[in-house]
């Protein structure tokens, strides 16, 4: 049975590549299905992939080969919470090292320009206490690329 909601993801033409490495990396991910085009369409032929319906992390999606015309933004992005330092690093180096890129504050963007926030739970759970933790916390990550949990639970700590 469909979801009655699905997250629609535009790629230019490597939705299936995307989802294939999705579901490698994120545990309860899965490609469920490929779908070629039933006729030409303006960036593609009858016969080419035109959708992939796939899970990342049980959230289901669907990559749409849409063509150039839009990009990806970070006006939309997957927030994963990691528990500790390795499962931060596992996440960050697959999606940088994999032809992605880094940005600030845990954020990076996979080849495919689809932005990912790779958020401890540390980091969150200060921000949930608020007050002071929650402002040496912001400060210390305000500093960083990848999230340090280290260094998150000393700022926490004072």
């Amino acid at each position: 049975m469909k979801p009655k909601n699905t997250i629609c993801l535009w790629f230019d033409k490597d939705a299936e590549d995307a989802a294939r490495f999705y579901a490698a990396t994120f545990p309860n991910s899965k490609v469920t299905a490929v779908h070629k085009a039933p006729g030409d369409f303006p960036s593609g032929k009858e016969g080419d992939v035109l959708t992939v319906e796939f899970t990342v992390l049980g959230i289901p999606c669907l990559g749409l080969n849409g063509g150039p015309v839009f990009k990806q933004t970070e006006a939309f992005s997957f927030q994963i919470a990691t528990d500790n330092q390795e499962e931060t690093d596992r996440y960050w180096n697959a999606i940088v090292k994999n032809g992605g890129k880094e940005s600030d504050c845990g954020w990076c963007k996979d080849r495919w320009g689809v932005s990912w926030q790779i958020t401890p739970r540390v980091l969150m759970e200060a921000f949930d206490a608020g007050g002071a933790e929650a402002k040496r916390a912001f400060s210390a990550m305000m500093k960083m690329q990848k999230i340090d949990v280290a260094t998150i639970e000393a700022a926490r700590r004072g």
